[in-house]
């Protein structure tokens, strides 16, 4: 029977070897999820925009909501409501689907050559272009409203990659419990919405009582949330202690997750 490795290195050359199929692959999700639309991949740009108005409106209009530490303006308060729901956003798509990847791909478990391993990263690539175009939207409405962005915007990609670890390595797990226990989506979806109230997106961390805070704090989501702020909006330098155990502890998380999905790919044809 086939051996596959669960080296940490080959969670990075499985991509790199594969890279043709994944680009392939994360182009027909991307494009399949408007195909038939009147607009197209233009929905993708509309969503976020549709989706900033919305938040905008209730939480600062209808709810009166004022960000601590900010000024009164409702413009401010979307702009760090909406990076806050960017990190969210990138999570929660790629966990929500995770469950699904290998009984949805039913046919890839038969096919010997065909790298179930890569299937996760197509879930996050695909993620992660609905992301950048938020972050455009984000973009555009941050210039017109404020200004210039601060230069600390430019550690965005250093600041995420705690996050993008982190659902790596719950990509690979949940995947392979998701053939093994059905039940599985349905406690996940629970899950993430539970999660999108329980980081600090619509709130910060300093508005909730002290007692409660290490609570808040425990979300591996909270430190992301919170730096991803300090560089876009704040124009902070990002607290490195915090990000150098995000890092280490999602390292752990994705190696975890990885290891986990390569000792068990070898019972989803016995169970589909």
């Amino acid at each position: 029977m086939q051996e596959f490795s669960v080296s940490p290195r080959e969670m990075a050359e499985s991509l790199w070897r594969h890279r043709r199929l994944a680009l392939t692959l994360i182009r027909s999700d991307v494009a399949g999820r408007y195909r038939g639309s009147m607009l197209g991949l233009a929905w993708s740009f509309f969503h976020p925009v549709f989706m900033l108005l919305v938040y905008t409106f209730v939480f600062s209009v209808v709810f009166k909501a004022r960000w601590s530490g900010g000024s009164e303006s409702k413009a401010e308060f979307a702009i760090v409501l909406f990076a806050g729901l960017l990190v969210f956003g990138l999570f929660s798509e790629c966990v929500n689907k995770a469950p699904g990847l290998i009984l949805g791909n039913a046919s890839y478990v038969k096919k010997v050559l065909f790298p179930l391993e890569i299937l996760p990263w197509i879930t996050f690539g695909s993620a992660l272009f609905h992301m950048l175009v938020g972050l455009l939207v984000w973009l555009i409405f941050y210039v017109l409203l404020l200004g210039v962005p601060p230069l600390t915007a430019v550690l965005l990609p250093i600041v995420l990659l705690p996050v993008v670890l982190l659902t790596l390595g719950c990509s690979w797990f949940l995947a392979s419990l998701g053939v093994f226990v059905r039940d599985v989506s349905q406690i996940v979806s629970v899950l993430t919405a539970t999660l999108m109230f329980m980081s600090p997106i619509f709130y910060p961390v300093s508005v909730l009582p002290e007692a409660y805070q290490p609570l808040l704090l425990m979300n591996p989501l909270t430190p992301a949330v919170e730096q991803v702020r300090d560089v876009l909006v704040w124009g902070r330098m990002p607290d490195w202690t915090v990000f150098g155990v995000s890092f280490v502890a999602a390292v752990i998380v994705c190696w975890l997750g990885f290891a986990w999905f390569q000792r068990t790919r070898k019972g989803f044809a016995d169970v589909m």
